[in-house]
């Protein structure tokens, strides 16, 4: 099989944590299709995002960057128009990247005049994609558009009024929402995904699909919303690091999208409400990967799965309540791990990757496979030789960034802590032992090591012997950093 003959279907599940899929969270609900591609393709156990939150972790995804090449470092920084993406590489194979959901980008202001709408928000796609169903998370047109013609009533006006489609019926946590399971966000994706596929399947197409959920606000339809039942899900792991950035991450309300109607005090919740969130988060799971199978399905029935590459995988983690936080705006694993599986042609099935690998390397990896060229910017490096059965080697890395800054606002962090927008940020590097979590403004770093603590509750950045660790690993990040830097025109000599 060529290159040019395989098909890409490439899935990203919004928040999905690592250990839902394999580890201590797994098989509470089940997750037949997940499992499935387990056994078929390659696992990797310690993908690491580039970044978080939602956008820069895409960002990151789409160009095979950095994010302190790529720039866009929080939601509503915009994507530079210079850089190549995932979108535009695929366009120079003659293929049409289709976007099924929402991409997270936002427009450069330098390619477009104030008054341009799409000035107004950053849930733009990538450049090089075409946005086939608006689903965007702060205005998903198209479903609205469904909701309404399937007789809801719906909040108004629309989309104004988004958050409140995802109000529960009765405003318990657990209580149904408002729409039925066949007409939820996830349902409705899956079936204009199939739908597009379908009529393109005497071809070779070439689509990404964006799953919002298991994202908050945690509401889900009948029968998912009760679909586990709280005690038996185990509770957050609870052992905490004391450290400047966890003081700052509680000195404000800052969560308050969890589900609707809640102020956002993280540090106010109950045991009963933590263990019904991450009930109802399971039950979002077991949803997303019931309609993930119907897509395999419909590979089969077609006998499109032997020449479909299928990546499926996590933008960034989510923290669910351990150590007391929620989300993914935190410097911990658990928000940084993301499942990734690989299944299709060159890939070795039921392998699993042990060593850390970094999601810069997807956008290498899809052109590779599909007899594209990578562009020398790209920081990430194909995964093929992983695919078919190899293992990093002892030294590999991953680095993560996290932006905690905004330029108009402020932050909590920036208030608490005294930082300039400059410096409210961090870096992490982790190795398949160590972890460094280096501090921008003069904050003391954080060392773990996961060997022993793999949940990274253990700060041994103030032990004895520690300088040396956290020495090596500093060194380690900035000759990342410096081989690393924008190569979009280093590889020039003019005149020479």
């Amino acid at each position: 099989m060529t290159p040019d003959q395989i098909n890409l279907l490439f899935i990203t599940i919004d928040q999905l944590r690592a250990d839902v899929v394999a580890g201590g969270l797994h098989g509470i609900v089940p997750t037949p299709s997940l499992d499935r591609l387990r056994r078929e393709g390659a696992w990797f156990h310690d993908a690491l995002t580039a970044a978080v939150p939602c956008g820069p972790a895409r960002a990151s995804l789409m160009t095979g960057l950095h994010a302190f090449n790529h720039r866009a470092i929080r939601n509503g920084s915009p994507l530079a128009r210079h850089h190549a993406t995932l979108g535009t590489e695929l366009r120079r194979l003659g293929r049409e990247p289709l976007l099924f959901g929402y991409g997270d980008i936002g427009p450069d202001p330098g390619a477009h005049h104030p008054s341009d709408p799409d000035m107004a928000t950053y849930e733009l796609p990538a450049p090089g994609f075409r946005e086939v169903v608006n689903m965007r998370f702060e205005a998903p047109m198209d479903w609205i558009a469904h909701l309404r013609r399937r007789g809801y009533h719906l909040p108004e006006p629309q989309p104004d009024r988004w958050y409140d489609l995802h109000r529960s019926v009765g405003g318990g946590i657990s209580d149904p929402a408002l729409y039925r399971a066949e007409d939820s966000d996830t349902a409705f994706l899956t079936d204009r995904l199939i739908e597009a596929l379908d009529a393109r399947r005497d071809g070779v197409w070439t689509a990404h699909a964006t799953y919002i959920r298991p994202h908050p606000p945690f509401v889900a339809p009948a029968p998912w919303n009760r679909l586990v039942d709280p005690a038996a899900v185990p509770l957050p792991q609870m052992a905490a690091v004391d450290h400047p950035f966890r003081a700052a991450w509680f000195s404000e309300p800052a969560v308050r999208g969890l589900w609707m109607g809640f102020d956002g005090d993280a540090a106010a919740l109950t045991a009963p409400q933590v263990a019904e969130m991450r009930a109802v988060y399971l039950g979002l799971v077991a949803e997303v990967d019931h309609h993930l199978g119907r897509v395999l399905d419909w590979l089969d029935a077609h006998d499109l799965t032997r020449r479909t590459l299928v990546i499926v995988m996590a933008d960034h983690g989510e923290m669910l309540g351990d150590q007391g936080y929620w989300g993914k705006d935190t410097v911990f694993q658990a928000a940084h791990r993301v499942p990734m599986i690989v299944r299709g042609p060159g890939v070795a099935a039921g392998h699993c990757v042990a060593g850390p690998v970094s999601t810069t390397s997807v956008a290498p990896t899809i052109l590779t496979a599909l007899g594209g060229v990578v562009p020398p910017a790209m920081d990430g490096a194909p995964l093929q030789p992983l695919l078919a059965g190899g293992q990093p080697g002892d030294e590999d890395f991953a680095l993560t960034e996290i932006d905690l800054s905004h330029p108009v606002l402020g932050t909590r962090f920036q208030r608490h802590l005294g930082l300039s927008e400059h410096a409210a940020n961090a870096a992490i590097l982790r190795e398949a032992r160590w972890t460094l979590v280096h501090f921008n403004g003069g904050l003391a770093p954080m060392l773990f090591d996961r060997q022993a603590d793999p949940d990274e509750t253990c700060d041994l950045a103030g032990t004895p012997g520690a300088e040396a660790q956290i020495a090596r690993l500093r060194c380690k990040m900035l000759d990342h950093r410096m081989a690393r830097a924008d190569r979009r025109l280093t590889g020039w000599s003019i005149g020479a």
